[in-house]
């Protein structure tokens, strides 16, 4: 067992499965999530579970969250029972959560006064990336602090860059649901066509993807949209959530981003049909005759 301390908080579809990597890398865990169903997992046996984010870091050096949203790592930080309250001088906190760069770096500012190091560090890669320990993780951090805490990030991601400042990795998340968004609208509309031509869909795929139309989300998605079956490897209303950020962060520099603006428009109607909590490729929903 690893003498380093670690804390996480936020045991959703993703959370989860980097939880588990931790543990099973042998460093030492305190855990909690807000239903606490999942603190039973199998997965996290010989982890501690606590009751609340300020219980789980006591006596932590290292503190990971991966939670829904701004609002939901602002309770995690700064709630009635928020980790700020025990964390050591010293500690660091790893956020893994999407979030907008603007409360990434207000997050930073309010707990450096605290003598506690913040650092964003959005992943992608879905459930999949998770659970195989292969996720890409864009650090807001020095690349001195990712010396320190290498060996950490190499346990959950495999594809690990630093962009030098906090809000940096929240500003290159942006960027990648933008492009989730178009390739997902993309694939869905194509597979519609194909499927309406009555073509043979699965040699169709495999011959797409040899070529220049080749994308994560045709490989790693076009299955269930074949399928008309949608198990969770990111939820639609996060994605949609990462698409309001993203918007934001362009009005605020004065771009006007048309695609992105008909792909978040498309996922608000498929969250009122109540898609919500169904993976993003439910996209294929919105293409009908």
């Amino acid at each position: 067992m690893k003498e380093e301390s670690l804390g996480f908080v936020g045991l959703g579809a993703i959370g989860l499965p980097i939880a588990k990597n931790l543990l099973a890398a042998g460093y030492n865990l305190r855990v909690h999530t807000r239903s606490r169903t999942a603190e039973k997992d199998p997965g996290l046996k010989g982890a501690n579970a606590c009751s609340s984010p300020r219980d789980v870091a006591k006596g932590c050096e290292v503190f990971f969250i991966c939670v829904s949203d701004d609002d939901a790592v602002e309770d995690v930080l700064f709630g009635s029972k928020g980790a700020s309250q025990s964390l050591d001088k010293g500690s660091l906190i790893i956020d893994l959560s999407t979030i907008s760069p603007s409360s990434a770096r207000s997050n930073e500012r309010t707990l450096a006064k605290k003598h506690i190091q913040y650092i964003d560090a959005p992943v992608t890669g879905g459930t999949e990336g998770a659970i195989n320990g292969d996720l890409a993780i864009f650090l807001g951090c020095s690349k001195q602090t990712l010396g320190k805490i290498n060996p950490l990030i190499k346990s959950i991601a495999t594809h690990i860059y630093t962009f030098g400042e906090v809000g940096k990795g929240q500003e290159v998340k942006a960027i990648n649901q933008i492009l989730v968004a178009g390739s997902y609208a993309a694939v869905a509309e194509a597979i519609a066509l194909g499927q309406t031509l009555e073509l043979p869909m699965n040699i169709v795929i495999d011959a797409l993807s040899k070529g220049a139309a080749s994308s994560w989300a045709l490989a790693n998605r076009s299955k269930a949209m074949l399928e008309d079956q949608y198990p969770l490897g990111f939820k639609l209303g996060l994605h949609y959530k990462d698409l309001l950020i993203a918007l934001k962060t362009a009005e605020e520099l004065g771009l006007t981003l048309e695609v992105t603006k008909k792909v978040k428009d498309i996922e608000k109607k498929l969250i009122h049909n109540g898609f919500s909590d169904y993976d993003v490729s439910v996209l294929r929903r919105s293409v009908a005759k």
